[in-house]
């Protein structure tokens, strides 16, 4: 029906999360129709990133520059360190507006069904930035999943062994959510994570 070209293109376009084959054809046939100059700009930036974004040398995030902002700036608390599993966890975090230290991203948590262990996070590149800014408190801000959580269990055994404070994010209700609809596994960890007023 379709032919090659738009057919690759509808392809290409599920590989992003949450398009389906209906959505992927609805946005290829948009860009092809009424959206050339929108399409042409999307092709160019996509390239561009594609070419010089890498990883932070510090924390691991995404850049184009040698040293992200966040690592580079005088005003971040290198003596803080919020461990998180993706780039887009960073965001997440900076957009609440009240962490002021710095990251190390693991790109993914531990997983040996998948074959990803502790050399596959950067676990000794971790721990050498932990030693060389004299780290007094690591948060770790891993997800709150079975993986999520065995990732945080042994990121705190490694660090302290180099006597620094460990914490975990903490998880549970919502602001504003209604107790009655929250499930059950987050409500063990609200009553666990309770804190004294």
């Amino acid at each position: 029906m379709f032919s090659p070209l738009i057919k690759e293109l509808i392809e290409s376009l599920r590989c992003l999360p949450g398009v389906g084959p209906k959505s992927a054809q609805k946005m290829a046939l948009y860009l092809l129709e009424r959206e050339h100059q929108g399409a042409d700009r999307l092709a160019n930036s996509l390239r561009e990133a594609l070419d010089k974004v890498g990883r932070c040398s510090s924390c691991r995030t995404l850049t184009e520059e040698t040293e992200c902002s966040l690592c580079q700036s005088s005003d971040r608390d290198p003596k803080k360190l919020c461990i998180v599993e993706t780039p887009a966890d960073v965001i997440a975090i900076e957009s609440a507006g009240t962490f002021d230290g710095r990251y190390f991203v693991l790109l993914g948590h531990l997983s040996p069904i998948d074959g990803i262990g502790p050399e596959e996070l950067g676990l000794d590149r971790l721990e050498q930035l932990v030693l060389h800014n004299s780290v007094e408190e690591a948060i770790i801000a891993t997800n709150s999943t079975i993986e999520g959580e065995a990732t945080c269990h042994y990121i705190a055994e490694l660090l302290k062994k180099l006597n620094i404070n460990v914490s975990r994010i903490a998880h549970g209700v919502p602001m504003g959510g209604e107790l009655e609809y929250v499930d059950g596994n987050t409500l063990a960890l609200a009553l666990e994570g309770r804190k004294t007023l």
